[in-house]
């Protein structure tokens, strides 16, 4: 039997009550997560609510102080040597040396997994062809850009292809090209068989790639589902209000909130306001609740440019299932102790 498909009846991750304690700080608090086999898994959470601990566990670079888990079949303490056999990681930082060129980064890393030279040759050209590195391969690492360097971190995971790739905040720092080039290298990853568990704390890749979702606060697990389960577990939708005169936005933050029961959050359009809007017992309520609250405003004599209402956002969900935003941040505090 080969590698690939020992164990294909279960999930790639089995993990029950881990637990991970540095001194004072309880990283992780009895964490349960379930990872199919070939999905793209994200793990989204403020910075240090224990993505990155999670993920050291699960890689056998860091022993829990508690709870079990099995990857890819194997019991995460017994068999550490299969399960680091069976995968890869690559971090927010890319473990690259500056001083070679692309090429001889990833034909070290081949021959450090065991290929010959011909192997290891043919696989560090296919690599940089496929992840848009070809022109730079005879380049020294130390001058590519950030986006580059991300992409030939992500291609040196897969020198050697593994079933499971930990991708812990892969985007983090990139400007906005580079991050949709990784979104398709990794979907074209999982597109290959290999499942993938992404930490990130970017609400829209966790939106893009993501088929399944768990939401991490304060090391446990808040909350789980698809993206458009989460959403639909904060609220029926949300509604926009553009106002003509900016400097009626108190006034209408104001009476939007004596008026709808949900909490009225100002938007990056200076002009508007957010409210998210509880989930009702059918949608005409819906519909009464905003004509409610038109009302109220044109009482103010709060003059409306626009009304829309929508499906809540993915900020709008993890906001309402940690009590804060979202916001990227160079590393968590866990990787201290980590």
């Amino acid at each position: 039997m080969s590698k690939n498909s020992m164990g294909r009846d279960h999930p790639a991750i089995e993990a029950y009550g881990l637990v991970k304690v540095y001194g004072e700080n309880r990283a992780l608090d009895g964490i349960d997560l379930t990872v199919r086999r070939g999905q793209v898994f994200g793990f989204l959470g403020p910075n240090g609510a224990g993505k990155t601990t999670t993920i050291r566990i699960l890689a056998t670079l860091t022993r829990p102080d508690g709870g079990t888990a099995r990857v890819l079949g194997h019991d995460l303490i017994g068999e550490r040597d299969a399960i680091r056999a069976r995968s890869a990681v690559t971090g927010q930082f890319a473990a690259l040396d500056d001083d070679l060129t692309g090429y001889e980064n990833l034909s070290i890393l081949g021959r450090l997994h065991g290929l010959s030279g011909a192997a290891v040759r043919r696989r560090a050209d296919d690599l940089l062809d496929a992840f848009e590195l070809a022109g730079a391969a005879g380049r020294p690492v130390g001058g590519y850009s950030g986006g580059m360097r991300r992409r030939l971190d992500i291609a040196a995971g897969l020198i050697v292809t593994p079933d499971l790739l930990f991708l812990d905040e892969p985007t983090t720092g990139l400007d906005p090209r580079s991050r949709n080039q990784v979104w398709e290298l990794v979907r074209r990853i999982a597109e290959a068989g290999t499942t993938v568990l992404l930490t990130t704390q970017y609400l829209e890749e966790a939106d893009q790639l993501a088929e399944q979702i768990a939401v991490i606060d304060h090391g446990r697990i808040v909350a789980e589902g698809t993206s458009a389960q989460l959403k639909s577990r904060v609220g029926s939708g949300t509604l926009h209000v553009r106002l003509l005169d900016g400097e009626q936005r108190p006034r209408a933050r104001q009476v939007l909130a004596g008026a709808l029961d949900g909490t009225v959050r100002p938007a990056a359009d200076p002009l508007t306001l957010s409210v998210l809007l509880p989930a009702p017992a059918d949608a005409t309520d819906v519909g009464r609740l905003v004509g409610q609250a038109m009302t109220m405003l044109a009482e103010a004599r709060v003059a409306v440019a626009e009304v829309t209402l929508g499906q809540p956002s993915l900020d709008e969900a993890f906001l309402a299932l940690t009590g804060h935003p979202a916001g990227p941040a160079p590393t968590d505090h866990e990787d201290v102790n980590a």
